[in-house]
């Protein structure tokens, strides 16, 4: 069995693999101020609570977006699971060739989605991930990285405007049933998410343009990747599970 982290600026999504076999999945709040004994325990708790056996576990991989965590979150795999974790980066082979004018600005996270699609869907595809930021990757039908965009999270969006008009308050996000609302929330919950779909529609027909490739598949990923897949016009599935898959992945390209 094998371990697999993906470490957002909100969120830690992490798993459990037998093999290919995804056994079980779950998300925690990412914490900068967690020290490694917390880390630790929450994880061996999480562990003995779903009967999984720590000495089973050959491997941790990670994907990280969050430096300041790493120190921690990597002591306590070293101390409570007594294995190297596997950290996405530098010197990882990945399958991927990466056409960005210097490859190690990519997020590990667009890495490993990157690689779970290019073994899952055929190229060309765009990958839209719906984390703290929204990120676009495009991939051409050669399995070539060509980049992509990167845009504030819906959240953020939210955030920011409850934050900087002293009248607005901070609401749900969640889809009205009409554009046009009829109280302060509604309709800011129509700006935010209707303007947000506009934003990955618009952003996903540019892309396709520039990429001059036909059949090119756009695929959603990420906690609020249904939230506006339901409306988008651009979006042809919804794949939660990329980020882990792409570590599963990655591992096995580097297990030797």
């Amino acid at each position: 069995m094998i371990v697999v982290m993906d470490v957002g600026n909100t969120n830690i999504v992490f798993g459990v693999y037998d093999g290919r076999k995804l056994l079980n999945h779950w998300r925690m709040t990412t914490d900068r101020e967690k020290t490694s004994d917390e880390f630790g325990m929450f994880l061996m708790n999480i562990f003995s609570f779903e009967k999984i056996d720590v000495s089973n576990i050959e491997a941790v991989v990670i994907a990280s977006v969050v430096p300041p965590i790493m120190y921690s979150l990597e002591h306590a795999i070293r101390k409570y699971f007594k294995l190297e974790p596997v950290i996405v980066g530098p010197g990882i082979k990945t399958g991927i060739n990466i056409k960005y004018e210097n490859p190690r600005e990519v997020g590990a996270d667009r890495i490993v989605n990157a690689v779970a699609a290019l073994e899952i869907y055929k190229p060309p595809f765009i990958i839209v991930d719906f984390g703290t930021a929204t990120t676009f990757c495009a991939v051409s039908s050669n399995g070539e990285y060509l980049g992509g965009a990167i845009c504030p999270g819906i959240k953020i969006s939210a955030e920011a405007l409850f934050q900087r008009a002293a009248k607005l308050p901070r609401i749900d996000l969640v889809k009205p049933d009409n554009v046009i609302g009829r109280n302060t929330v509604s309709s800011m919950q129509s700006g935010i998410v209707y303007g947000y779909v506009g934003t990955v529609d618009y952003i996903v027909k540019k892309m396709k343009k520039e990429m001059k490739e036909d059949n090119i598949k756009v695929i959603a990923t990420g906690g609020l990747a249904r939230l506006i897949a339901s409306e988008s016009e651009t979006i042809d599935e919804i794949n939660g599970f990329l980020a882990l898959e792409g570590l599963r992945i990655i591992y096995e390209k580097n297990r030797q």
